[in-house]
């Protein structure tokens, strides 16, 4: 097999694949349980050779060296989801945040709006026909290396083999790094009393049968631990993390029922245990896609009782949700949110839900506000939403007028704040 051989001759330790990166380069790296560690560390280490390389990802995970404060002048990160790693550097002014839908990225790269030089992807050992799977992240990695003109590889032993349309030839890579580690696993906690009292509301929403979108953290975890009882369930959504398998063993999804895509779960990332990676290690239940296709809102519609179920920072009185900042504070990024929410919107049988707490900061502030603060972005408009829940209810604003909003939303607002929202909106003129 001529591939092997192949794979030999490119193999190389990390310091010489990133060798290949040049001052005021474009680098792609893929992000979440895919973050390359090594390759960053190597990159670090080459600081001052290096002027204005710029960075392009989605979410990194862990501690990235080259978001540090002395990297300035030779690393930039121009982020598309702003996660912990770069939050600092991109509100202290050393990075950069662009705003986009999920399922739009793959376009920048594939129509040279942002040409990538170099593609650094983390990957699974390559199977019998020389392919290597992008395992726990296929996002926009695809894209990125169908369009770079160098592509890195970090090819990891512990990287599970998932399948889909997951897959590069090993034809298509410059360079290979070897590594055998663990991959970063999401450390999960019990969802508190608050997040189980919204978990079973929207559990009430979900009809036996329906396709489920389900995000990152305690809200999602209640909704999956709400729906028992619950049959033939499917999963097309950004994300699968433990509960979505847990659910699986409990017979609750099947995917039977499911319009397209019958008996698959659909995703483009994996975040989750070392349990949940082993699961989806060549298992054909499961199938990941770029986002231009989990993402895409026609592709999402086609999916009866689609049920889109996203998380919000805070929510004014007409329904306007702000999801990437706190004020003019960048916290994280459009991701698939709108595109959740519009291809649930027009999914027969569909419901797009905003799910959040109704309070912030111990209960000192509301999340339902009479405006959105100075500086706060609109992520998903007042237009697009249809529902909205906290532990005190489910707010429902389709069709509903600027009074009827205002009114749903302080019913399920905290008791503490409402004589405040009413105050708020009738200085609006809303009530």
């Amino acid at each position: 097999m001529r591939w092997i051989e192949e794979f030999r001759s490119k193999t190389i330790t990390p310091e010489e694949a990133v060798s290949c990166i040049k001052s005021n380069d474009r680098v792609y790296i893929s992000g979440n349980a895919a973050t390359p560690y090594p390759l960053l560390e190597a990159l670090a280490r080459r600081k001052d050779e290096l002027t204005d390389v710029e960075l392009i990802h989605v979410l990194l995970l862990g501690d990235d060296p080259l978001s540090k404060p002395e990297m300035a002048g030779h690393f930039r990160h121009n982020s598309l989801f702003v996660g912990p790693a770069d939050r600092e550097a991109v509100n202290s002014g050393r990075a950069d945040y662009i705003p986009i839908h999920l399922h739009r990225i793959p376009k920048l790269f594939r129509e040279g709006i942002l040409p990538i030089d170099v593609a650094i992807i983390h990957t699974s050992p390559p199977d019998e026909h020389g392919f290597l799977s992008l395992g726990v992240e296929v996002l926009t990695s695809k894209a990125a290396v169908e369009s770079a003109r160098i592509v890195i590889a970090q090819v990891n032993e512990r990287m599970p083999r998932t399948l889909g349309d997951s897959f590069i030839h090993i034809s298509k890579v410059t360079h290979i790094v070897r590594i055998d580690r663990e991959l970063p696993e999401l450390k999960t906690k019990p969802p508190t009393e608050v997040e189980e009292r919204i978990g079973r509301y929207i559990a009430e929403l979900v009809d036996d049968g329906a396709t489920l979108q389900l995000g990152i953290g305690g809200i999602p975890d209640a909704v999956l631990m709400a729906l028992k009882g619950k049959k033939d369930l499917g999963i097309h959504t950004e994300m699968v993390s433990d509960g979505v398998m847990d659910a699986i063993e409990a017979g609750i999804i099947t995917g039977n029922r499911k319009s397209i895509h019958p008996g698959k779960v659909i995703a483009t990332f994996i975040f989750g245990s070392k349990r949940l990676y082993d699961y989806v290690h060549d298992n054909p239940i499961f199938e990941l896609h770029p986002t231009e296709y989990t993402n895409n809102p026609f592709i999402i519609a086609q999916n009866e009782n689609m049920v889109a179920i996203n998380s919000a920072i805070e929510v004014d009185l007409t329904g306007q949700v702000c999801s990437d900042s706190i004020g003019p504070y960048i916290y994280s990024g459009f991701g698939g949110q709108v595109d959740f929410i519009r291809g649930a919107a027009a999914a027969k049988g569909g419901k797009p839900i905003i799910a959040l707490p109704s309070t912030a900061q111990k209960g000192r502030v509301s999340r339902i506000v009479p405006v959105l603060k100075v500086g706060a972005g609109v992520v998903t408009s007042r237009a697009d939403v249809h529902y909205v829940v906290t532990e005190y209810g489910v707010a429902e604003l389709f069709g509903k007028n600027l009074r009827e909003r205002a009114q749903a939303l302080i019913n399920i607002a905290h008791p503490k704040f409402r004589e405040d929202l009413i105050r708020g909106a009738r200085e609006r003129r809303l009530l």
